[in-house]
């Protein structure tokens, strides 16, 4: 039902181009996934999604649960039919929702009882739980319940997330028998290499003691408010720790520069809310940097919004009216630049994806990072 393959290596960097296999259709990487938190992906439709070639989406199990309720998604039909979108689902397990919320939350080894940030009601979900409310859900993607410590957090918190971290992931190996859906374990570890070289292990001895392989494994608790550049000083080294027959999925990452530095390191997929986040502040990605669209600059300027951007917004609207949209406060401002920012990033990861498969990955990304675009991000 699930399967990776490697389909290019690049010879001069660790890049890789590959095929995920999943019951809605397959997914080429290295590819970006917009993110639907609560069954939608702000400012645009699943018919306008799929104009724009993206290949899978991600929920969040947390926000779900919340509201309306993963009972009431299962009936349904699951997230797929829930939200009109018959391709690849990755949904989250909440575990960042909920640990970024630390002073509603008691964690012990069994689990975690949190509040909600809709009314305050308590809840309480245990591995087993997770994997429950995300098999209810129903995607093709799930991410095991993992314990995501806090940026900047002393080395002995960070070291005890990572041992329950794993704890919790050979538990959701076990409760999670769904062949319809495949598990991926987080490897956690903060910026200290030695903790993510440790976490990578205890969840390959997981996959042992629960007597069933993850089907990929992601990088979580990176880009949760330390500098890129920090986190560049172990990534290279902990992708390529990872088993090279799964893909890798580096959690929560949207920057252009950092997607395509991180690609030459071995990472296959990324997600991020920064691309819609961004549009709806009047700020667009671009081949010149970030464009802040509410800048006076701009009143006057009638030339597309990238030039070198193919998507429909570059195609049909100056700088100069998607200005007036935002300082209007119409909704199509956001919407139009939500399309472009979206295209941005996947159409990155498409031309990545070309790159290594014509083997000159090394001089795409060397172009990149001698470009204007590169320092602006």
């Amino acid at each position: 039902m699930f399967e990776y393959t490697i389909d290019a290596l690049d010879p001069q960097t660790s890049a890789r181009a590959g095929t995920l296999t999943t019951p809605h259709g397959n997914i080429e990487t290295p590819v970006f996934m917009p993110v639907g938190t609560v069954a939608t992906v702000k400012g645009i439709t699943t018919p306008q999604l799929e104009q724009l070639s993206a290949q899978i989406i991600l929920s969040n199990a947390y926000h779900l649960y919340l509201r309306p309720g993963a009972e009431r998604i299962a009936q349904a039909g699951g997230l797929h039919s829930f939200m009109n979108w018959n391709h690849p689902i990755l949904t989250d397990s909440g575990g960042f929702q909920i640990f970024s919320l630390r002073d509603t939350l008691k964690l012990d080894e069994d689990g975690v009882s949190f509040q909600s940030i809709i009314d305050g009601s308590k809840h309480r979900w245990t591995p087993e739980d997770n994997m429950r409310i995300q098999n209810q859900l129903g995607a093709d993607i799930i991410m095991q319940l993992d314990e995501c410590p806090p940026y900047p957090a002393e080395k002995e918190t960070i070291a005890a997330a990572v041992d329950r971290s794993a704890v919790w992931a050979r538990r959701c190996r076990i409760a999670q028998t769904n062949k319809n859906q495949a598990l991926f374990a987080i490897v956690q570890g903060g910026i200290h290499l030695d903790l993510r070289l440790e976490s990578i292990e205890l969840l390959r001895q997981a996959e042992q003691e629960a007597g069933g392989e993850f089907e990929g494994f992601a990088l979580g608790g990176y880009s949760v408010g330390e500098p890129h550049e920090l986190m560049f000083e172990t990534l290279p080294e902990v992708a390529q720790a990872l088993p090279a027959e799964k893909p890798r999925y580096l959690m929560g990452v949207g920057n252009p520069t950092t997607i395509i530095k991180a690609i030459a390191a071995g990472i296959d997929m990324f997600d991020c809310v920064l691309p819609t986040r961004t549009a709806r502040m009047g700020t667009a990605f671009s081949h010149e940097g970030r464009l802040n669209l509410r800048n006076a600059r701009f009143a006057d300027d009638f030339t597309p919004l990238d030039p070198l951007c193919t998507c429909s917004t570059c195609k049909n609207y100056t700088r100069a009216y998607l200005r007036h949209l935002i300082q209007a406060k119409e909704m199509l401002g956001s919407i139009l630049l939500t399309h472009h920012n979206l295209h941005f990033l996947i159409n990155i990861t498409q031309e990545a994806r070309a790159a290594i498969q014509a083997g000159n990955y090394e001089n795409y990304l060397n172009t990149w990072l001698t470009s204007p675009a590169a320092a602006d991000y």
